[in-house]
């Protein structure tokens, strides 16, 4: 004869699992653990919770010989040798091989988010998960290295972090061949053969290959700039931009170049750099045919021919042919001044007004001097106006052969010509000292020997654009960079 319990009308077959079942509702926990004194409402329990003290696994799996404590754990790992997932979501109608599996799984169709963080107040849909929030503030990492003690927040992260130590990449992408140490990984990994991007802005539609990349995206839309410099508390989207911030205030340059050893702070610096030896400049104007380094700096070139001005100040309207001129025109209306002088605090609402308040309030200065005549100049420009004057009236020597230079030699045509620079090689003509260098260096396999040469290098190739020698201002377009230099010219007597 079945029992029917009142309160669930949940039957039972036998009286003394109605009787076992009923402590669930009421909370009466009869059954007491004599080792820690934990209560538990069944017998059943108390047996099961005894093993975690006895260390006792009596079910043993026949196919991996791994062992369980509870009968009901065997069961689910033999599924992961089966492949069976008998637990099927309604919505979606991906399988899973455990209930509480779909249970959480169903929280992202619901947007159910039952655990809140007592500090901040984020929500989150599993348990787990805010247990591992939590570390975020209280900085505990309990998961520690075996082998060089680095220590972890969760343990999936020390997992994968051993791999660096193994090598192990057991994860193989059936299109390119290349490995991974994660599953998950190899999954985003296949994203860019695939050219799937699951993840949608719900503001612009904007569509993402990654989670990340979409969480930073939304920072756009909201304004939100959640890593803020302990220095100089210049705010930015993403940590890893902080970082590389970061070291204008420290000078790291962790990234050096193996033909010159020149050093810098930003790995697309260095590869830009690298062209500078190639003499590559992959990216041409279709209009006045210069080249550019990077797609990006043509790109803004172009709009010196189109008059393109895609970007608009939503106070006053004015338009503007880059963002970042936009971004500091901004300022002017906002009042926000996020540059601050490291010697005296005074903020500016632009980078290159705190470099000429150093220059003139703390007499902030840099020497470059001439080798023939021994002045000294505060920026490299006013130096190469100075030979070029020096060329005009006979007085530049040659540091490597000793002779006068006078103007309309092909040796001086080559360094210092205001109109153009020719190859004493083929003739060919180039607008400036740039790219007759790489010219050489690419067509006839040459390169200056002069030293005043080599003092007339290439601009610098940074991560915006063009960086200034004195201060190390940086501009995304050479015109900006040369109304800067103005504030430099201002040649002393050595």
């Amino acid at each position: 004869m079945s029992r029917k319990y009142e309160v669930t009308n949940k039957v039972f077959s036998k009286k003394g699992n109605l009787v076992a079942h009923k402590p669930t509702h009421t909370g009466e926990k009869p059954y007491e653990c004599d080792v820690c004194n934990k209560r538990l409402s069944q017998s059943s329990d108390l047996t099961v919770h005894k093993r975690t003290h006895t260390g006792e696994k009596p079910y043993e799996c026949d196919v991996s010989n791994k062992r369980f404590s509870k009968s009901s754990e065997l069961t689910v790992h033999k599924r992961t040798h089966t492949g069976d997932k008998p637990f099927e979501c309604d919505v979606c109608k991906k399988r899973f091989s455990r209930s509480n599996n779909l249970a959480l799984h169903k929280r992202t169709h619901t947007g159910e988010k039952p655990y809140e963080c007592d500090v901040c107040n984020k929500r989150v849909s599993h348990s787990s998960h805010l247990a591992v929030h939590k570390r975020t503030h209280t900085g505990e990492k309990p998961y520690e290295c075996d082998v060089c003690k680095k220590r972890f927040s969760q343990s999936s992260h020390l997992a994968v972090h051993k791999k660096t130590h193994t090598g192990d990449k057991p994860y193989e992408c059936d299109v390119c061949n290349k490995r991974f140490s994660r599953s998950k990984g190899l999954a985003v990994h296949k994203r860019t053969h695939t050219g799937e991007k699951p993840y949608e802005c719900d503001v612009c539609n904007k569509r993402f290959s990654y989670s990340s990349h979409l969480a930073v995206h939304k920072r756009t839309h909201t304004g939100e700039k959640p890593y803020e410099c302990d220095v100089c508390n210049t705010r930015f989207l993403r940590s890893d931009v902080l970082a590389v911030h970061k070291r204008t205030h420290t000078g790291e340059k962790p990234y050096e170049c193996d033909v010159c050893n020149k050093r810098f702070s930003q790995s697309h610096a260095l590869t830009l750099h690298k062209k500078a030896h190639t003499g590559d400049e992959s990216y041409e104007c279709d209009v006045c045919k210069k080249g550019f380094l990077k797609s990006s700096n043509l790109a803004v070139h172009k709009r010196t021919h189109t008059g393109n001005k895609p970007y608009e100040c939503d106070v006053c309207k004015k338009r503007f042919s880059q963002l970042s001129t936009l971004s500091r025109h901004k300022s002017m209306h906002t009042g926000d001044k996020p540059h601050k002088c490291d010697i005296c605090h005074k903020r500016f609402s632009e980078s290159h007004k705190l470099t000429q308040h150093k220059i003139s309030a703390h007499k902030r200065s840099q020497s470059f001097e001439c080798d023939n005549c021994k002045k000294t100049f505060t920026q490299r420009q006013s130096l190469k106006r100075h030979w070029r004057s020096r060329l005009r009236d006979g007085l530049l020597l040659c540091h490597t052969c000793g002779k006068g230079i006078i103007q309309g030699q092909g040796h001086a045509n080559e360094i210092l010509s205001d109109d153009h620079f020719v190859c004493d090689k083929c003739n060919k003509q180039f607008p400036d000292i740039e790219r007759l260098c790489q010219h050489k260096a690419k067509d006839h396999g040459t390169s200056y020997q002069c030293d005043l040469c080599k003092e007339l290098e290439a601009r610098e190739a940074t991560g915006i654009g063009y960086i200034c020698c004195v201060c190390d201002a940086e501009f995304e377009i050479s015109t900006e960079l040369e109304d800067h230099m103005s504030i430099h010219d201002n040649v002393q007597p050595h």
